[in-house]
């Protein structure tokens, strides 16, 4: 039911053009994976979601077990059943959640530093909210302080609920502010939570299911980690992210050095990043497909992206400009409404505003992408 296959490589660089085959459709590659944290992309309705160009999306398996659950969701026939999404889609394993509601939260950090910090998080620290343990990891819900406990068997229970076609394996999220010594203690960890769940699987024939490679900045520990996830039997794919560097450089340079030690063969999925501006860079560098909230996220904060660079339209001169967000996209949007119309509504507060941003957003992430794939093409990247 599920497949990768090589359609190009390029003389370039580590791309490739690819397709990766579902039980609900297939999904060439590189592509852009918009991120459907709840089973919603906000203020889109799923039609909505996929006029854009989506083919694929993730979802989020720790809120969803917190709200509505994830007997509720497999009740509603999964997640597709319930937002009615008849297309491909992902479920993270909740190990993210591991590191944004402990050390993320409590240093205020976000996976990628803007410029180096002192790693002072030791071997054997705890988060505030998080108890991590060799078994798992213990929440308390944001929403009614209810205690959660995921571990590499609860979470695979929990996303073959949720029923997405690629599943990944529990891990351990660290720190960027984490130490040699912890990172390793982690690593070692994340590495025994990805054999646990290959051996908890029970929906092998329905669910693809993927590895995860850690090491945060440490070279060394990333190219080891994905050796050793890259050698286990079972995973279709593999999953990546998290600290790069500091430019766009070393972004590169360290997506590929991880996809050197990974199985050629098999998909890679950069988790996390995803700005216009690393779309070539992700492919260049060998990853096949990639996830990022910035489409959704800056477009609820009023800002556009353009074939020109990003624009605010919560500025007041944007409320005399006549031009479409962007004269070079051919979405719904951009055909039918101007600057100084979405301007009004945004900073209005109006959620119509809110949701043509998000459209239009989207649309030009996946046009994107689809020009990327189409440069591959051609033979230049």
């Amino acid at each position: 039911m599920f497949s990768f296959k090589i359609l190009k490589r390029s003389k370039k660089s580590r791309a490739r053009l690819g397709v990766i085959s579902t039980p609900h459709g297939e999904v060439e590659t590189p592509s852009f994976i918009p991120v459907a944290t709840r089973a919603t992309v906000r203020t889109l309705d799923s039609d909505e979601i996929a006029e854009v160009g989506s083919q694929m999306l993730i979802a989020n398996t720790y809120h969803l077990m917190v709200a509505p659950g994830e007997k509720t969701v497999q009740k509603g026939g999964g997640v597709h059943g319930y937002m009615h999404w008849k297309k491909p889609l992902m479920t993270d394993s909740g190990g993210f959640q591991v590191f944004s509601l402990g050390f993320g939260r409590d240093h205020g950090v976000g996976k990628i530093l803007k410029d180096e910090k002192d790693r002072h998080i030791e071997g054997g620290a705890q988060p505030v909210s998080v108890k991590i343990t060799e078994e798992g990891a213990h929440f308390r819900s944001p929403i009614d302080g209810k205690e959660h406990f995921l571990s590499p068997k609860v979470s695979v229970g929990i996303q073959e609920k949720l029923g997405a076609d690629i599943i990944f394996a529990f891990d351990e999220c660290p720190s960027p502010l984490a130490n040699e010594e912890y990172m390793r203690r982690s690593l070692e960890k994340t590495h025994r939570w990805a054999q646990e769940s290959l051996d908890a699987r029970k929906n092998a024939k329905k669910q693809a299911m993927y590895g995860i490679a850690q090491g945060g900045a440490f070279r060394h520990l990333r190219k080891e980690s994905a050796r050793a996830i890259g050698s286990m039997e079972g995973f279709e794919g593999f999953g990546f992210g998290g600290e790069f560097g500091y430019d766009k450089k070393q972004l590169g340079r360290g997506i590929a050095e991880v996809v050197d030690e990974l199985p050629e063969g098999k998909p890679r999925h950069v988790l996390g990043i995803g700005h216009p501006e690393d779309f070539p860079i992700i492919a260049k560098s060998g990853g096949d497909t990639f996830d990022c909230i910035a489409p959704t996220h800056y477009a609820r904060r009023g800002v556009i992206f353009t074939s020109k660079g990003r624009i605010d339209l919560r500025k007041p001169r944007f409320l005399k400009d006549w031009k479409p967000l962007d004269s070079a996209c051919k979405c719904m949007i951009c055909k039918n409404y101007s600057r100084s119309y979405v301007s009004h509504l945004l900073r209005g507060h109006e959620i119509t505003g809110l949701k043509l941003a998000t459209y239009h957003n989207l649309f030009f992430f996946n046009a994107l992408a689809a020009t990327m794939r189409k440069r591959i093409k051609n033979g230049d990247i």
